[in-house]
């Protein structure tokens, strides 16, 4: 993956995920036949912003007003980042040519209430292009939306990009707050979706009986003993047995979600429900591989999943024919991916090109996705 001798055609992506672990970005060069990472800067949330996003993912009081302030931190923090990777790569702000921003999901219902639903993220692209002095690309989900897509996954086209291998089938599982899969078929063809949750219940659980944001590397998981009658009931969640295409996020897997299911289990000891939760995002993993596996020998990981020692080794002792390993093994670090993706999206946007593939969101066709805010 080395970069040609061409001028550099530099993109940077921001990704803030359903974790609420921070921001990471990338600034990326895709002048080469592949794209090549140059660079990657990372940031933990202020408290206090981590703490009032986790409260807008529910109905609360005066919340248009603090989603606009949160808004306005959320980029006045991916502003931070950008700057760092200037700094880093020793690029002027004009040799960039656009930066692909997420934002933050705080809501994300397609095709309910009305037949078409909507999804919400959170952020300023116009405070981000002010505060950089760079083209950004945002809102990359709600044009799919309108297309009677779900709005997500919207990686496995990247995926294809980057991990696709002729005449190969490879499975590529991000588990950030959520987990999604993208099958790359062997004859090129692409499906992708939402497997259940990833880290946030996980962290959510950890958080509450440790103090810790999340558990490092699954290392207090792996003290505790799995609860059979709690994992069994976990999994009769009716949205892990939907057919694709499909998206979820903590509108369902949240809390109160939890909270449900471990009523008859009071009593249970806080670190075999933290064994228990673990096992449940890898069983919920696991039902969609065997789903669609297709004969792949390996399973690549990304996402802050991949570092959780103890949720990799489950993975791989549920999916004992295949290979799993952090998606380093393929070219591009585990924490990169995701922003990664939206460097690239960006470029899609600005080169009219379609970012979504109906055969993953449903939606009725190809679509140029992401609003523009110029430099």
């Amino acid at each position: 993956m080395t970069p040609s001798s061409s001028a550099p055609e530099l993109y940077i992506g921001l990704m803030s995920g359903t974790s609420l672990d921070g921001i990471d970005g990338v600034l990326a060069d895709f002048s080469g036949p592949r794209m090549v990472v140059t660079h990657h800067a990372s940031a933990a949330f202020a408290p206090e912003l981590r703490a009032e996003l986790l409260a807008l993912n529910t109905p609360g009081i005066d919340e248009l007003h603090r989603a606009a302030l949160a808004g306005n931190a959320l980029s006045r923090a991916y502003a931070e980042v950008v700057h760092t990777l200037l700094a880093q790569s020793g690029r002027p702000a004009t040799a960039v040519r656009a930066i692909g921003a997420h934002g933050q999901t705080v809501r994300h219902r397609p095709q309910e209430f009305d037949g078409t639903g909507y999804t919400l993220q959170l952020g300023s692209p116009a405070l981000l292009a002010e505060r950089t002095g760079i083209a950004v690309v945002a809102d990359f989900r709600s044009r799919d939306v309108a297309a009677g897509g779900q709005g997500a996954p919207l990686v496995p086209a990247f995926h294809q990009g980057v991990f696709g291998r002729a005449g190969e089938t490879v499975l590529v599982l991000n588990i950030g707050g959520i987990s999604n899969i993208s099958v790359l078929d062997a004859d090129g063809s692409v499906l992708g979706f939402d497997c259940g949750p990833g880290n946030a219940l996980m962290d959510h659980w950890c958080q509450q009986h440790t103090g810790q944001p999340f558990d490092a590397g699954g290392a207090w998981a792996a003290t505790g003993n799995v609860l059979p009658g709690l994992l069994a009931s976990l999994m009769q969640e009716p949205f892990l047995h939907k057919p694709a295409p499909k998206s979820t996020g903590r509108d369902l897997f949240n809390p109160p979600w939890l909270a449900a299911h471990l009523g008859a289990f009071a009593g249970a000891a806080p670190a075999d429900v933290q064994a228990t939760l673990t096992e449940f995002t890898a069983s919920a993993c696991v039902l969609s591989i065997y789903s669609y596996q297709k004969n792949s020998k390996s399973l690549a990981v990304c996402g802050g999943g991949a570092l959780n020692t103890h949720l990799m080794a489950r993975l791989q002792a549920l999916c004992p024919t295949l290979r799993v390993v952090p998606t380093d093994a393929l070219g591009l670090p585990a924490l990169q991916v995701e922003a990664a993706a939206f460097a690239w999206l960006a470029r899609q946007a600005l080169t009219g090109q379609p970012g979504n593939l109906a055969s993953v969101t449903g939606a009725t066709g190809l679509r140029v996705l992401g609003a523009i805010y110029p430099a």
